[in-house]
């Protein structure tokens, strides 16, 4: 599949902290794989909610405010029904929607340890 050039990452990225952020989402985490040979996509962002009512709401939230703003969809979603993991996945950035305890034993960070990792602060 060919990727969207035509949406701008950072503001895609931008978009996607906001949206996590507008509901509280926590420990946003972003992994830049652009140096990584036959990376899955640019950049994964990851965050955790509280429960999987959370989890829910901030992929809702990020799809709502990346559609409001740059018209575009997830390319595919998963996870929705049980919203322990929910991925979305908008080809140039890949977003973990996880609940806390599901995040630390999967702890994707640490599989993706030669990206460039950048921490945000809660906003919270």
């Amino acid at each position: 599949m060919a990727k969207k050039d035509n949406i701008n990452k950072d503001e895609l990225l931008a978009l996607i902290i906001e949206g996590i952020e507008n509901v509280k989402g926590e420990d946003i985490t972003i992994l830049d794989l652009r140096e990584i040979d036959n990376a899955v996509s640019d950049y994964f962002v990851i965050c955790n909610g509280n429960s999987n009512t959370q989890v829910n709401a901030i992929s809702g939230s990020i799809q709502r405010t990346v559609s409001k703003e740059l018209h575009d969809k997830p390319w595919h979603v998963e996870g929705e029904q049980n919203a322990e993991w929910i991925l979305m996945d908008y080809v140039n950035v890949v977003v973990h929607v996880f609940q806390k305890q599901i995040r630390e034993y999967y702890n994707i960070e640490d599989l993706w340890g030669d990206a460039k990792i950048t921490v945000l602060e809660n906003k919270n």
